[in-house]
């Protein structure tokens, strides 16, 4: 006797001979595409924004200011910042902008993060775009296949991305100098770096793969009390990875909008001692 419900056709994806025959794609009556609509034109506005700085090749230093885009700078074409984060490592065959060098490695971090490949996976791939919303696609791999394997790098993009944490970090004890290089101020700049390095610290040392490095592959551990104390810090963090992977986002786009608009002359630096 016929249900209503006999398996549908094989045509692809998850609608095989093993999913009842149910007509509408799916039975969610929420409003479940704003959240993939918002992360999309979430990370596609920081997309944009990031690739005409990073492209720009001008207004990133303003003394004491580096942009966090530019920093460390590797060419020999970056600005000379007195104390600053250069290092003429790309000699003058280097032409395009020395954003490009660095920005490799923060970017692969976050590519190949698991917040930022859920976030991009539902919203620009909509793999799935929601919860209980079949993807259209017709196959399924996984990140079983190039290029997608390559997410596994992500352990070795942590560890550059602490490298490069380490250098802002250094940006932001500069930044409590005057632009004439004198130690003791403080300007608003100098804030809103406290802000990002905060921030991009956070981020980082939430990340799954530190929560790995610092507690995984221990049998015992009351053997390892520091270790213990330090995973539950950062497990505590990495329940808000999330949180802090957009914090950190649009924090290190308004440090850099900050020097730009420094550098570029649109306003002066505000000091408050």
């Amino acid at each position: 006797m016929a249900t209503g419900t006999e398996p549908q056709q094989n045509s692809g994806g998850v609608r095989t001979t093993a999913r009842a025959a149910i007509a509408a794609p799916h039975l969610r009556t929420d409003r479940w595409w704003l959240a993939p609509a918002v992360t999309a034109a979430g990370l596609l506005a920081f997309v944009v924004y990031s690739t005409w700085r990073a492209f720009a090749n001008a207004d990133y230093y303003a003394a004491p200011y580096v942009s966090p885009f530019y920093s460390p700078c590797l060419a020999e074409n970056c600005k000379t910042m007195p104390s600053g984060p250069n290092a003429d490592l790309f000699g003058s065959w280097w032409a395009i902008s020395p954003a490009i060098i660095i920005l490799i490695f923060p970017l692969g971090f976050r590519l190949t993060c698991y917040y930022y490949r859920k976030a991009y996976y539902r919203s620009f791939w909509a793999s799935p775009p929601a919860c209980a919303v079949a993807e259209p696609h017709r196959t399924y791999s996984g990140e079983t296949r190039f290029p997608l394997i390559l997410q596994n790098v992500h352990r070795y993009f942590f560890y550059a991305a602490i490298l490069v944490a380490g250098v802002l970090t250094y940006d932001t004890v500069l930044s409590f100098r005057d632009p004439h290089e004198n130690w003791g101020h403080m300007g608003l700049g100098t804030v809103v770096f406290l802000v990002n390095i905060t921030l991009i610290w956070a981020y980082t040392i939430s990340c799954h793969s530190c929560r790995h490095i610092v507690g995984g592959k221990l049998k015992h551990f009351s053997r390892h009390p520091v270790r213990y104390k330090a995973w539950q810090f950062v497990g505590r963090l990495n329940a808000r990875h999330m949180q802090l992977a957009w914090a950190s986002l649009l924090s290190v786009a308004l440090a850099d909008f900050y020097v730009y608009l420094v550098a570029s002359g649109v306003f002066a630096d505000p000091r408050f001692f």
